[in-house]
């Protein structure tokens, strides 16, 4: 266990991380976004902090430049890698979706709230796909949970092309523009900083329903 879990904490750390995409190459790093954003189980995998390492071996002015890591090469084949991740997960849920809708309503589930949820993505859904893909966690079950809820198929994969592009192209472009600067020096404190930026919104949301709950409190 402790094993693992130093593994998992090294997959958070920029040094560890260039260590390993010197050896596994750009089909390791395709992996890890493919089962971020595709496998349940990958929601521990560093997608943010993936993609600025690898924007950073991607220049060619930085000491540990990696030979094979050409930029447009990687951010094709990182977005071919999101775009199917995210399909996976979509169809999973589709097919897990079926098991529940056809489940009778019990104490803790209802089929009214899997008909909300299909309502909020057919509402709302090209927000969630775009916007989860930066969000650590959320970018690896909001593809799952908008098949459970049914989310039209064709606007789920238009947006989540558009999610992937986005995001794979801006971390990595932003890491190839570190590259050739002292910061790239600093990269561990760069991701943090990254990593924080992206889970505000987390903080936000949470924030306003404390507020609306603890208001609805004081109502009654």
């Amino acid at each position: 266990m402790t094993e693992i879990l130093h593994w998992v904490q090294s997959l958070h750390n920029s040094e560890a991380l260039m260590q390993m995409l010197a050896s596994g190459g750009l089909g390791l790093a395709a992996f890890i976004i493919f089962a971020e954003t595709g496998l349940l189980a990958g929601f521990f995998l560093p997608g943010d902090s993936l993609l600025i390492t690898v924007g950073v071996l991607t220049q060619e002015l930085h000491p540990l430049h990696l030979p094979g890591f050409d930029l447009l090469l990687v951010q094709v084949v990182l977005v071919l890698a999101a775009i199917c991740g995210d399909n996976v997960g979509y169809f999973l849920g589709f097919r897990a979706g079926h098991a529940i809708f056809d489940r009778p309503d019990g104490r803790f589930f209802k089929k009214k709230h899997l008909t909300a949820a299909h309502a909020f993505y057919e509402r709302n859904g090209p927000k969630a796909i775009v916007g989860c893909r930066f969000i650590p966690i959320f970018r690896t079950f909001v593809p799952f949970a908008a098949g459970v809820a049914r989310m039209s198929y064709r606007r789920y994969f238009a947006w989540s092309v558009l999610g992937g592009l986005i995001w794979i192209v801006g971390l990595t472009w932003a890491g190839n523009l570190l590259g050739q600067t002292q910061l790239a020096n600093r990269l561990d404190k760069l991701i943090v900083v990254v990593v924080f930026v992206s889970l505000l919104p987390v903080f936000a949301s949470a924030l306003k329903v404390w507020n609306q709950n603890r208001k609805g409190k004081k109502l009654l």
